[in-house]
């Protein structure tokens, strides 16, 4: 099953999507804190495509604090002036400006924002042989069928079905509605693997959260919750939740370059099972909100068809189970941790808080106000 464009939207949280198609705007999350650290055993010397979107400011400053050397290479045009001054920054672009990457050498390769298999050809030209790892940032969209709940990363890939991967651009993906957005990452990560064999680790995260979120999916629910009344609050308390903080997985990818990992691994969570209604509580908690939660059922909200509004939450009776679903065992067992959800939600919105007013007045996902107080009296009426 192809991504939609819907999906796609709603899980454009997959790192390496929303950076190449420029859907990350505003204040990075440079400023943020990182937690006090230890310096690594050994420094490396860490080129990092990208870095300046979302998950990229917190693997930049935490490859500092464990005290590696990073050099980042990106367009130089989103948030600059934002870098560290120990950062060195080469500028180009991934359609064909390479040359800062000629001729320089690195333990450790992180590419962030790929969408498209040409980009991670043409970079791996250069850097082989200069370059001792490749660490590509994926997604969850990589799997063919996402209806199967429990995947671990040896369910079958999507498969690519058009002429030339290398040939695809950002703007066919678009007029594809964004079918192709899978399977050119699964073409990526086995693009990643040839150049770089045996050397590759593969990340695929899904709905990445936390401070620095510009898509707004998570950021809705404590923005919704600390505001108080009654909330509109999709399917039941039972349904399947699956997030991760972007800066346990950017400090994650980290320590697995330390270790010189390799291999694929499903990089969401938390570790224990997560409900719509167990985030919804905690994120009440941690507002010290008033909120009053009105759960209404899937059938309501599709037939109302407000339930492709509806961030983060996913049917549990839809094609797409598999995205709230994901095994991550294996990364468990490789270090993969998560902070407290009450305090991805207090940072989020303290970060969400220094924003412009005119953006906070805008949320970028999420029921409008007078849209939700809609179909809570119509989902009342109904019950009458």
């Amino acid at each position: 099953m192809s991504i939609s464009r819907r999906m796609f939207l709603k899980l454009s949280a997959m790192v390496g999507g929303t950076a190449g198609l420029n859907l990350i705007t505003g204040k990075t999350a440079f400023s943020a804190r990182v937690g006090t650290t230890n310096r690594a055993a050994k420094s490396l010397r860490i080129l990092i495509l990208g870095g300046t979107g979302f998950t990229g400011p917190f693997q930049v400053k935490y490859a500092l604090s464990r005290g590696h050397q990073v050099t980042v290479f990106n367009r130089g045009r989103t948030h600059p002036g934002e870098l560290p001054k120990e950062v060195e920054q080469l500028i180009g672009d991934r359609n064909g400006k390479l040359d800062a990457l000629k001729g320089r050498t690195w333990d450790v390769c992180i590419d962030i924002p790929t969408t498209l298999p040409v980009w991670v050809r043409d970079a791996a030209q250069i850097l082989k042989g200069n370059v001792d790892r490749y660490v590509f940032i994926s997604t969850i969209s990589v799997y063919a069928d996402t209806s199967k709940p429990g995947m671990d990363e040896t369910a079958p890939l999507a498969k690519y079905a058009g002429a030339d991967p290398m040939r695809e651009t950002n703007a066919t993906m678009r007029a594809n509605n964004f079918a192709l957005y899978g399977p050119l990452k699964a073409i990526s990560e086995a693009e990643a693997e040839k150049w770089f064999p045996g050397k590759t680790l593969v990340i695929r995260p899904g709905y990445i959260v936390g401070p620095g979120d510009e898509s707004d999916r998570f950021t809705y629910w404590p923005v919704r919750v600390e505001r108080g009344g009654e909330v509109l609050a999709p399917g039941t308390t039972a349904d399947p939740i699956q997030i991760i903080d972007a800066r346990d997985l950017a400090e994650w990818t980290m320590r697995m370059v330390e270790q010189g990992t390799t291999g694929s691994f499903n990089a969401v969570g938390p570790k224990s099972k997560l409900t719509m209604g167990r985030m919804l509580d905690e994120i009440k908690k941690a507002t010290n909100s008033d909120a009053r939660f009105t759960w209404v059922d899937d059938k309501f909200l599709s037939s109302e068809k407000i339930i492709d509004d509806i961030p983060i939450w996913t049917s549990p009776h839809g094609p797409e189970i598999g995205y709230s679903t994901m095994n991550i065992n294996k990364a468990v067992s490789k270090g993969l941790t998560f902070r407290p959800l009450y305090d991805t939600t207090r940072a989020t919105l303290d970060w969400f808080r220094k924003q412009p007013t005119s953006r906070q007045l805008k949320m970028r996902a999420g029921i409008k106000p007078e849209r939700e107080a809609e179909v809570l009296a119509a989902w009342h009426a109904s019950r009458k």
